[in-house]
């Protein structure tokens, strides 16, 4: 059996009703994710450029962002 190419497997794939496509992609994501070196959670941001918001006033920046909209 010949060794399929991408045009191929997206040909493939279009013909597939879309619970399948979805079941695909979510299996192609964790193929991918178990290649990955070391795993990444958006976790690991917490607390990152905390030292630039501590002396800001929350109330007082957000009242200047929400009148700079309009203008």
């Amino acid at each position: 059996m010949p060794e399929p190419n991408y045009n191929h497997v997206i040909s493939e794939i279009k013909t597939m009703n879309l619970s399948d496509q979805l079941r695909l992609l979510e299996e192609m994501a964790k193929i991918i994710r178990r290649q990955t070196n070391k795993p990444r959670s958006i976790l690991e941001l917490k607390g990152k450029g905390k030292d630039i918001w501590k002396d800001v006033n929350v109330k007082s920046y957000i009242d200047e962002e929400r009148s700079s909209w309009n203008g």
